[in-house]
């Protein structure tokens, strides 16, 4: 299998412009490129691009990931002041602002994260020692890349992040995926949320809202259902709501965390297993078996009435959420069918419903 190329992150690339425009300035000549200690340990040479007398970008290379960032220019422009003191960061053009708690920044700062802003001023102090400067940062597109990512659901508004722990990007990470989801549990969190739906994509979200109403804190959490359900209890949430498509959660009737096809399967098995003690036709239940997909065993099902059986199996479902929780939370799932209507809900979900959804009528 091919190994996929490592990119850079938003934060090298500013920390590699702010270099340039501070050797630009002391020197009178802009580096063609410059390196770059990235957090992991790793020396990063980025090439510079000059924008005009002391301003520099660097253009992402996201590598083999897919990142809406990926060929942007972030531009820096570093103010050295006579002073000694602090080195600042101002956002400028396609840079978003904090305005929820529960981040790693102040409300009002812009989005420059932690990291970005340790690797920029360890680079600077070794140009302009212990002088005060503001570094000014923007990308140009930024605040319309922004809307193809979570950021508004952050509570980052009006711009992108200037993101990166490491300095480097692995393509396709699923550790990053999951920081991220986690992130966005913590805003909801520090909000006061004590309740949270989980759904695993936009799809879901939307067929949710439909069906019961605008929700208080919603969560799309991918494949990692086990993973967030602990990150959930470790936050102190006390209801967790889980919906979407029944070829999905039906792995979790059989004890399955992680949906993802790599990891496993067992949908028909589990199907055939809740038919099977239903005393169902052992014909009709080779016939479930034999299906490709969940898609065509539900067609079954509905040629042969079989339906109710999803009853039993969703509430298999919410056992094993509840006992991955540790019984320091509630847990309730619904599944929804392939055209996002509802399937089966098991015996929390109406307890829940006033807890996690603003309108329940």
């Amino acid at each position: 299998m091919k190994k996929l190329r490592e990119g850079v992150s938003t934060g090298s690339c500013m920390t590699g412009a702010a270099i340039a425009s501070a050797i630009w300035q002391l020197s009178g000549k802009c580096p063609e490129s410059v390196c770059v200690r990235a957090p992991i340990g790793r020396d990063l040479y980025l090439d510079v691009v000059p924008i005009e007398y002391g301003v520099c970008a660097v253009v992402k290379d996201g590598g083999d990931d897919i990142d809406v960032t990926d060929g942007c220019s972030v531009i820096v422009r570093v103010i050295v002041h006579e002073e000694d003191g602090e080195i600042r960061f101002v956002g400028k053009e396609g840079i978003g602002v904090v305005t929820l708690e529960g981040l790693k920044l102040p409300v009002g700062e812009p989005a420059i994260n932690p990291v970005p802003r340790q690797m920029a001023t360890k680079a600077l102090r070794k140009i302009i020692g212990e002088k005060a400067a503001t570094l000014e940062v923007s990308i140009p597109n930024g605040a319309v890349l922004a809307k193809k990512t979570f950021n508004e659901r952050l509570g980052v508004i009006g711009g992108l992040s200037i993101l990166g722990t490491t300095g480097i990007v692995r393509p396709m990470s699923q550790e990053a995926m999951r920081d991220s989801i986690t992130q966005e549990m913590r805003v909801y969190r520090a909000q006061g949320n004590d309740s949270i739906v989980f759904v695993l994509g936009t799809t879901g979200e939307n067929a949710l809202r439909d069906l019961y109403g605008e929700m208080k804190a919603v969560l799309q959490v991918s494949n990692f259902i086990g993973d967030m359900l602990d990150e959930a209890v470790d936050q102190g949430f006390k209801n967790i709501f889980i919906g979407g498509f029944v070829g999905k959660l039906v792995k979790v009737a059989a004890g399955t965390m992680n949906t993802h096809s790599h990891i496993a399967d067992g949908r028909l098995e589990t199907i055939c297993t809740h038919a099977a003690l239903a005393g169902v036709n052992i014909n009709i239940i080779r016939k479930i078996y034999n299906c490709v997909t969940t898609k065509k065993a539900l067609e079954i099902m509905r040629e042969e009435n079989l339906l109710y059986i999803w009853e039993s199996i969703v509430q298999k479902a919410e056992y094993h959420c509840q006992k991955r929780v540790r019984e320091e939370a509630k847990v309730a799932v619904v599944f929804l069918d392939e055209n996002n209507k509802i399937l089966a809900e098991s015996q929390n979900v109406n307890k829940m419903r006033q807890e996690v959804f603003l309108c329940t009528d």
